[in-house]
């Protein structure tokens, strides 16, 4: 433990580098004003500008009255800069006035100690200003620890996400925004042969650890369902069953996901879907119509048994299909129906994917949800 002790009396200074000896703390630093103080701190010219350095002081003795600048204003400074906020500080003073002891502690001091210096008083704040400074730094570090591990889930996470495709009739991409460093949302397409693809689109309830960890587990049996029932029928009814294995005891949340599962023939320009619960998607036909691919059954892991109800729709031309998650929606002002208006008229335009323009519109500034939007572009091709 490194102790810094500030005082412009050198007998001061003598007192209390001997009780501190003593005691068996001989990791002292000396600092005649202010000034030196800031200098051993690591942020000798006081610039904004300048980074400061990291400082080793685990605890700071500051006297209260010092010529060019006190105690309470070199405290004052001291608690602007993040990295130094954690180093509690004793004030020493002579003075008993309540008014500057209240002053000393709303600048940022933790404690104090009146001169003359009573050693085991001094020795007693001492020792509970260090141990509340080792579990503050316990908590640091362990906060950092989680925080690392959630930048590396966050990877992991990001790597099953499914990457773009550009197919002679089909162009799948995405744009994904977190609002935490884990989400809550989940995308992912199949190539099934025959030109055709399945594509699901989910946001699982809430966000963060829980939710992600449910995505995952959900990432983990998706490939291996689409691939085995292709049908939306059968694969939204197999992510209920799956999701309910689970079996979440003495859960005080329900956990449910809404999707929208979709298998795209390009041979036929037919679309064959199933809307769990999720905002509706939106078609975008060739001949300026837009389709709204509505809700057809209540969302994946709410209930034991699915009925999941297919729907069909048709292209022409080169269309373009949008998929989003109700974060989009919520990123904009208004009733829902003024909100889907809104993703109406910025989706519209061109069927080809243009990321800069998206991320303009929908993906800029702070989110309080996830955010999530699938393009896909139909392109021009005949119908068998």
């Amino acid at each position: 433990m490194k102790i810094l002790v500030v005082d412009d009396n050198p007998t001061n200074v003598i007192i209390i580098r001997e009780i501190l000896k003593k005691e068996d703390y001989r990791n002292i630093e000396i600092a005649a004003s202010a000034r030196e103080m800031f200098a051993i701190l690591g942020v000798p010219d006081l610039d904004p500008q300048v980074k400061p350095k990291n400082s080793d002081i685990d605890l700071i003795l500051l006297d209260m009255m010092m010529p060019e600048m006190d105690g309470i204003e070199a405290c004052r400074i001291v608690q602007t800069y993040e990295h130094l906020r954690d180093i509690p500080i004793i004030m020493v003073t002579a003075v008993g006035d309540s008014k500057k002891l209240a002053e000393a502690l709303d600048a940022g001091a933790g404690d104090y100690v009146t001169k003359p210096i009573n050693k085991v008083e001094l020795m007693a704040r001492i020792r509970l200003a260090l141990r509340l400074k080792q579990e503050k730094d316990w908590h640091t570090e362990r906060d950092q620890r989680i925080q690392d591990e959630l930048k590396l889930a966050a990877l992991v996470q990001n790597a099953v996400l499914s990457l773009p495709v550009n197919d002679r009739n089909i162009q799948i991409d995405a744009l994904y925004k977190p609002s935490f460093e884990l989400a809550g949302d989940l995308y992912a397409w199949y190539p099934l042969g025959d030109g055709r693809y399945g594509i699901i689109l989910l946001d699982m309830m809430g966000h963060g650890i829980s939710s992600s960890l449910f995505c995952m587990f959900i990432a983990s049996v998706l490939k291996d369902t689409v691939i085995t029932y292709v049908d939306p029928e059968k694969v939204i009814q197999e992510l209920n069953r799956r999701f309910n294995q689970l079996h979440i005891e003495n859960q005080l949340i329900q956990y449910y996901f809404t999707a929208i599962y979709m298998v795209v023939d390009t041979r036929f320009k037919r679309i064959d879907y199933v809307n769990a619960g999720h905002p509706p998607g939106l078609l975008f036909r060739g001949s300026g119509e837009v389709v709204k691919l509505e809700r057809t059954s209540h969302p994946v892991g709410l209930f034991d048994r699915i009925d999941a109800e297919p729907q069909t729709v048709s292209y022409d031309g080169e269309s373009h299909l949008v998929l989003y998650t109700d974060g989009l929606l919520e990123a904009v002002d208004g009733e829902q129906e003024d909100q889907l208006n809104f993703l109406v008229n910025h989706l519209r335009e061109g069927h080809s994917f243009e990321k800069e323009r998206m991320e303009e519109v929908f993906f800029e500034g702070e989110a309080a949800d996830d955010k999530c939007l699938v393009w896909i572009s139909l392109k021009e091709g005949a119908a068998e």
